[in-house]
């Protein structure tokens, strides 16, 4: 039996490079609101052009938010600015209420968890998925920040794991030092 080639076409598809989805927060990850009256949203440095078009080639991008829809659904808007990358978006009312804090349930927004990744500031927002967060520093407005710039090269490394829990769970000790 002579060997089999493979024709480039019918190479079987790697499934441990599955597209991942990247579960951004918005406030006081992305952006820190102002209210003063006026509602006026500051954005992290980097953050629209360069953080979200450089990752949005590389993973899913999903807003989670636990702020209500009619201002997260606002936020999302600005950030996407019609490019069409922030397509999915969960609020308030996909969080579940424990404790009194919201607890943001990945499973709502794939039953795959090995290949979501959550980014936000409050570990008690992932307080139910800690092997899939990267914890990040709370930002208010500080113009020097670059803490989401900083985490591109972890970002792009997690894209080739097989179980992004199997990276991120190592990190756990971070999560309490915020």
């Amino acid at each position: 039996m002579g060997l089999h080639h493979v024709h480039p076409q019918e190479a079987p598809t790697n499934d441990a490079v599955k597209r991942k989805i990247l579960v951004l927060d918005l406030d006081e990850t992305l952006i820190h609101s102002h209210h003063d009256g006026v509602l006026r949203p500051t954005v992290r440095p980097g953050t629209p052009p360069d953080f979200i078009l450089k990752v949005s080639q590389w993973y899913e991008l999903v807003v989670f938010t636990a702020s209500m829809e009619i201002y997260g659904s606002a936020v999302a808007d600005k950030l996407d600015n019609n490019r069409n990358i922030l397509k999915r978006r969960y609020y308030r009312q996909h969080c579940t209420l424990d404790l009194g804090s919201y607890i943001k349930d990945l499973a709502v927004v794939h039953d795959d968890l090995s290949s979501i990744v959550i980014l936000d500031n409050s570990p008690g927002a992932y307080r139910s998925h800690p092997d899939n967060a990267i914890p990040i520093k709370s930002w208010f407005s500080d113009p020097s920040d670059t803490a989401l710039l900083n985490l591109l090269p972890m970002l792009d490394a997690l894209r080739f794991t097989a179980d992004v829990r199997s990276v991120l769970s190592r990190n756990l000790h971070q999560h309490r030092l915020w």
